[in-house]
């Protein structure tokens, strides 16, 4: 089983490029899980084609009696299995708290026993890397991070503070950062910035997913590029990215 976890600052197109990575790697043959960790709920919402599903918060804290793992994992595209944390309410608890929540009520489920995933993907929150945001990282969940950036300013520099939480973490034999996607805004020069900045952070550029209105026109009837534009270049792209990580 291979455990990855995607990390970016917030609006880069994280859960977008995680949904395409899912739906590419199942397009590939394999068994794949994706689990938000954003209070949003909505980094499943391409594979579930518009649905968002019931949190894993909201089932703790509203249904009494047994909980059962179909009762927060639902199959979307592919039949990646989608599950989302989900957050407190607004303005109430914290949301880094819901996150170890979540994942211990998983494990007591035994849901990665039960359902025997080839590839499980976390998308993390934002560029935060404490608390319960922290928790991918920890021994036991995923192995492999990916940074989403762009040739921003901020983008790159959210990068580089996440690939230095993850070298911190690496000492304590945790997860390590294993490269750089590329969700390029068309800005001049952007993949020569990038490719420097990734040497800077000791990894490299995996992909480079380029500015292109298909992303819109697919999220616009709620599918992922992968099942809205199968026969597109940007797909390609996407399933490039999908061989290189499971490989």
């Amino acid at each position: 089983m291979k455990k990855i976890a995607i990390y970016g600052k917030g609006g880069i197109g994280k859960s977008t490029t995680a949904a395409n990575l899912s739906a590419a790697l199942a397009g590939l043959g394999h068994r794949v899980m994706q689990i938000g960790c954003d209070p949003k709920a909505d980094s499943t919402c391409l594979l579930m084609n518009g649905r968002q599903v019931p949190t894993i918060l909201d089932i703790l804290r509203e249904q009494k009696g047994d909980i059962r793992l179909d009762d927060m994992v639902f199959p979307g595209f592919g039949g990646v299995l989608c599950a989302e944390c989900g957050g407190p309410t607004p303005g109430v608890g914290c949301a880094g708290r819901g996150i170890i929540a979540s994942f211990e009520k998983l494990e007591s489920l035994k849901a990665y026993q039960v359902y025997r995933p080839d590839v499980v993907i976390y998308d993390v929150l934002g560029d935060v890397v404490c608390g319960g945001f922290a928790m991918p990282l920890r021994k036991g969940y995923a192995e492999d991070i990916y940074i989403v950036t762009s040739g921003e300013k901020m983008s790159l520099f959210a990068a580089r503070n996440i690939a230095k939480a993850v070298e911190q973490f690496k000492g304590r034999g945790y997860a390590q950062l294993k490269g750089v996607i590329l969700n390029a805004r068309g800005i001049e020069n952007e993949s020569e910035i990038v490719k420097a900045a990734a040497g800077e952070m000791r990894t490299e550029v995996v992909a480079e997913i380029p500015r292109d209105p298909t992303i819109q026109i697919c999220e616009a009837i709620n599918a992922t590029v992968i099942q809205g534009a199968p026969d597109t270049p940007l797909a390609d792209r996407y399933r490039m990215l999908a061989a290189a990580i499971a490989d």
